[in-house]
Order: structure tokens, then C-alpha cells, then sequence
């Protein structure tokens, strides 16, 4: 299993989670090492993130297709929408979810199985799921820190917060969905 990730605590700890699994993995910061390494090592699975610097998460999904059409590629997005998953889904992607995603999550999205009964109105028919106020705010956040390059001082300018604040808010733990 190969993992892109430029986050590197979550990547790391994706990775020791699926090694405990008993997967063979590699994990790699963006795009470029993951094209490097495929040009000696071709992953059956793949879990990319899909805003990096450099080539995106789909740009890589793309490069990865083209070279082995049957690797197994699940996107990973703190900034999830319904055109960027359908998007995903349209270059070959097995399944699009957003983060922070649990090892069971990713297993179960390579194996097509990622809804659960809470998803579910009585005529079981899917319900859309909203994301808790704090989720949504963490979700912000991130997506103008992302814009501004990591640069914590415009990211604050934007947000029209304090640049101690908003450092305060990013040291927190991500609120769950």
C-alpha cells in the first residue's frame, strides 16, 4: 500500500496502522516521490490526499492509472464537496473520503463498503451527512491556511483572527464529523 500525504503525523500514523495490519507499505510527502517510487515499486492500493503542494492528490491518481489501471486508489480530502468526489470517482478513484479518515474507514472504501446504518432514513434510503458546526469551522480553517500557502499570519489576516488564536485553533485536535 502506498500512502501520499503531506501531512506528516497523520501519514506516519496511517502507515504504522496499516503495517500492524499486515500490509506492506511505503509512504511518501507529495506526488514526485510517489511517481519515484512507482518507477521500482507498484503499490496494488493507494490512499492519496487530495491537496499537496505540488500535483494534487487527483493529478496523482491520474499518473497512477495510467500506469497500472487496476491499483486501488482511495482520495482523501479535509475539504470534501460532491463535484471534487464525483470528479475523483471519474478519474478511477475507488473511493473519496474525507479526513480524518480511521484505518477501518480506508479499508472499508477499498472495498467499496463505506456506509454505515446512522446513514440510513428508515426507508433506507441515504441521508447526507452534516458536518457539526466545529467540524465545519476546522474545515475552513484549513482550506484558507491551504490557500495562503501554510503562512499562519495571512491565513489569520483572512479569517479576521489573531495570529496567536488561530495558531491556538490549528494546535487543537480536528473536530469529529
Amino acid at each position: 500500500m502506498l500512502i501520499v500525504d503531506d501531512d506528516r503525523p497523520f501519514r506516519e500514523a496511517l502507515a504504522a496502522a496499516f503495517v500492524r495490519r499486515g500490509y506492506e507499505v511505503r509512504a511518501v510527502a507529495n506526488a514526485d516521490e510517489a511517481l519515484a517510487l512507482c518507477a521500482e515499486w507498484m503499490p496494488e492500493r493507494a490512499v492519496v490526499d487530495m491537496r499537496m503542494p505540488g500535483a494534487s492528490g487527483l493529478d496523482l491518481l491520474r499518473a497512477l492509472k495510467r500506469i497500472d489501471p487496476n491499483t486501488e486508489v482511495v482520495l482523501l480530502t479535509g475539504y470534501g464537496s460532491i463535484p471534487s468526489a464525483v470528479e475523483a470517482v471519474r478519474a478511477g478513484a475507488s473511493n473519496y473520503l474525507t479526513k480524518p479518515a480511521e484505518p477501518d474507514e480506508i479499508e472499508a472504501a477499498f472495498k467499496g463498503d463505506v456506509r454505515d446504518e446512522r446513514e440510513a432514513r428508515a426507508d433506507g434510503s441515504p441521508v447526507a451527512e452534516t458536518p457539526s458546526l466545529d467540524r465545519a469551522n476546522w474545515e475552513h480553517i484549513q482550506r484558507v491556511l491551504s490557500d495562503c500557502g501554510g503562512n499562519i499570519s495571512e491565513a489569520a489576516r483572512r479569517l479576521g483572527l489573531h495570529r496567536r488564536t488561530l495558531q491556538r485553533k490549528l494546535h487543537k485536535i480536528p473536530a469529529k464529523r
